[in-house]
């Protein structure tokens, strides 16, 4: 059980260290060169200075990085040996990349504003920073080093790991859209009194909205990444590093399995399972509690088919016309 500590404003974030070429050697399990060359800042390549780094993934922008004034130049393994000293071959510059930019979020201060509403019996973890106007509820549970964001709603069912970036808008732990109809025509509402449960870095994107479990639990695996403007209902449970891009809506008691990538305005009915791997192309729907399953496989379309299948039946359809 983490110990509880106190909820305590924070001074504002210090001037961050600068990255040298020996840490992102050590960053990426690189064998260390003894290069003690340092950085303060990422930028792209037409505004970079010489205490920034830069990546490029292909010729053409190598090119313009070298007729640059960068400081570091991190470029693919199949470029070779380079003969500018700046030029600094990994395996993929992009992620590298990100990872210069997670160090210097590493030193961070946390700051919790004071207009902030925490209850005094929510649990807020270590490192946690919490934005402006944002409320926690009673029972709340928030891990070490997360990111809360401005104007964020987390009610008193959710339980919250580590490294969780919330951004501004959110609201987790809302009520299911869950109701049953009489005889008489009007319908009452199905108890929700579940719980919302967010495994370690995951990201959830602004104005996004997850609903506690109605009986039970909503999970969201460890390493899953949600867009803005996702809505995810009661019972649902997220797999570990899913991708969700924005403005997809997933009904109650859906099941996405692990590494599933659904692209901008995914629909999905209730009872839906997706499994392992699986791609969903934009504005794809899944009707009610049908299986989309194959590691890799693609699938577009409403009712979703795999993509070779519904290009076809596109293509069958301008026949007709």
């Amino acid at each position: 059980m983490k110990k509880k500590i106190p909820i305590r404003l924070a001074a504002a974030s210090p001037e961050r260290p600068p990255i040298t070429v020996g840490i992102i050697e050590e960053l990426m399990k690189l064998p260390n060169s003894g290069d003690t060359r340092s950085f303060t800042r990422l930028s792209a390549i037409e505004d970079a200075g010489h205490d920034s780094i830069v990546f490029v993934q292909d010729e053409k922008a190598l090119k313009a990085a070298l007729a640059g004034d960068a400081g570091l130049i991190l470029a693919p393994f199949e470029f070779g040996a380079h003969r500018d000293s700046r030029v600094l071959a990994v395996q993929n510059p992009k992620y590298v990349f990100a990872q210069c930019a997670k160090f210097f979020e590493g030193f961070e201060k946390p700051f919790i504003h004071p207009s902030a509403i925490i209850d005094p019996t929510a649990y807020v973890g270590e490192g946690t920073a919490i934005g402006a106007g944002s409320v926690i509820e009673a029972g709340a549970h928030i891990g070490e080093y997360c990111r809360i964001g401005s104007n964020v709603t987390i009610l008193g069912s959710v339980t919250i790991g580590d490294y969780v970036l919330i951004q501004s808008g959110a609201v987790l732990g809302s009520l299911g859209f869950g109701y049953v109809r009489g005889e008489n025509g009007k319908y009452l509402r199905f108890p929700q009194q579940g719980i919302l449960v967010i495994e370690d870095e995951v990201e959830i994107g602004a104005n996004t909205t997850i609903d506690r479990g109605a009986l039970g639990e909503t999970r969201i695996g460890a390493g899953s990444k949600l867009d803005n403007l996702v809505h995810i209902g009661h019972n649902c449970i997220i797999g570990k590093n899913v991708i969700i891009a924005a403005q997809v809506g997933i009904s109650g008691s859906c099941i996405i399995d692990d590494g599933v990538i659904f692209a901008g305005q995914v629909g999905l009915g209730d009872h839906v399972h997706i499994g392992p791997g699986v791609v969903l192309g934009g504005q794809g729907g899944v009707f009610p509690g049908k299986h989309l399953t194959g590691p890799g496989q693609v699938f577009a379309g409403t009712p979703a088919e795999p993509l070779l299948d519904y290009l076809k039946s596109l293509a069958r359809i301008r026949r007709l016309k």
